[in-house]
């Protein structure tokens, strides 16, 4: 199966100088940070230790300061400026990685239809807002060779894609408890109890991520307001950033006096990135995000996350393939293995009245 890889590539030069190699460079200081030596950080990045020591140098003229520091027992450290870029890249990765994923998929699509033109072969086309267990899906899907098109999208606009038949799967997530009705009517508006039907993902936490010990002593949605804690905030439209708007409006909260409420990143790990650089004290997010990048967490809420389709799909063969691998042990295991994610209900099928009992669509 034809697969694309896009990877973020960023570089650094000054005036009309030619750039810097900055992958290189940001492989060899994350070998340091692992490896405490430069030695062992050339070999482990695959590098003579004479061209390392070369690439160090090279960036240390440009930036006029240097970028590791040595002590007697202490071996070699990273500077600030050294760590700065290190999270620079991780940051960016983090924002830029699920839109290269879906442009990727999308690429993938349009060359294998040229190169499968007439073969029959058809391909899942599946909407979904950014998750660690669509991804693990995909990655799962990838290695069996099953077709699928990912776009990463809001989940309601997911939902909508799918009642104007642009997708054949929709992913969204739906609190438990107090703000599950408002919040399923959302998507409700866009699925039919006659026409669709919703199989479940996974269930997952939402909560606060922090700085690795909580310094700062947050304990949940009201510590928000204080004057100067540097909140990150998700991108308007998301389905966390509008669970977080309904949470501050039942505590009576004013989300403008928020400092930092008009931020917005784009994915769980570009929140969690931005607080482990520094750059922000606490933002909101899954536990799997907080646990990447060793951050507190302070749980919130619990959601469940399902894929929406029609339900003709059900008699078609390529779905039943990928909906049987949902219900596969080795795709429960992954999901599982996530912090805050489990697979209780994975697979599992329901009409929307028995995933929403009680609410009419």
């Amino acid at each position: 199966m034809l697969k694309v890889h896009i990877r973020p590539h960023w570089e650094i030069s000054f005036n009309n100088d030619a750039p810097l190699d900055t992958a290189t460079l940001l492989a060899l200081l994350l070998a340091i940070q692992d490896q405490g030596s430069i030695a062992a950080a050339a070999k482990a990045a695959g590098l003579s230790y004479r061209y390392a020591w070369g690439v160090l140098r090279e960036a240390e003229d440009l930036f006029g300061e240097p970028l590791l520091e040595t002590g007697r027992g202490r071996g070699t450290r990273l500077t600030l400026l050294a760590q700065k870029l290190v999270w620079a890249d991780r940051r960016i990765a983090a924002r830029l990685s699920p839109t290269l994923d879906s442009l990727a998929s999308e690429l993938e699509t349009e060359l294998g239809k040229v190169r499968l033109r007439g073969t029959g072969l058809r391909t899942i086309r599946m909407d979904a807002s950014h998750g660690f267990a669509v991804a693990a899906l995909t990655g799962y899907l990838d290695k069996i060779e099953l077709p699928v098109e990912l776009r990463y999208r809001t989940s309601l606009d997911a939902v909508a894609a799918l009642a104007r038949h642009e997708c054949d799967l929709a992913g969204f997530h739906v609190p438990e408890g107090v703000f599950e009705e408002e919040t399923a009517r959302r998507y409700l508006r866009w699925l039919d109890p006659a026409r669709h039907c919703l199989v479940h993902i996974c269930g997952r936490q939402q909560g606060l991520l922090v700085a690795p010990g909580n310094p700062l002593g947050v304990e949940g949605l009201a510590d928000l307001v204080r004057p100067k804690l540097r909140f990150v905030n998700r991108q308007a439209g998301s389905g966390t950033r509008v669970l977080l708007e309904m949470m501050l409006e039942r505590a009576g909260i004013d989300r403008e006096a928020i400092n930092g409420w008009n931020s917005a990143e784009f994915t769980h790990s570009a929140v969690a990135a931005y607080i482990a650089s520094g750059m922000a004290d606490v933002g909101i997010g899954m536990r799997t995000a907080a646990e990447q990048f060793k951050l507190g967490f302070i749980p919130l809420l619990r959601e469940r996350y399902f894929f929406a389709l029609h339900l003709d799909a059900l008699e078609d063969s390529l779905m039943a393939q990928l909906l049987a691998v949902l219900r596969q042990p080795g795709y429960h295991r992954l999901v599982n293995a996530l912090p805050g994610y489990d697979a209780a209900r994975t697979g599992s099928i329901e009409t929307i009245p028995e995933a929403f009992p009680g609410i009419r669509a």
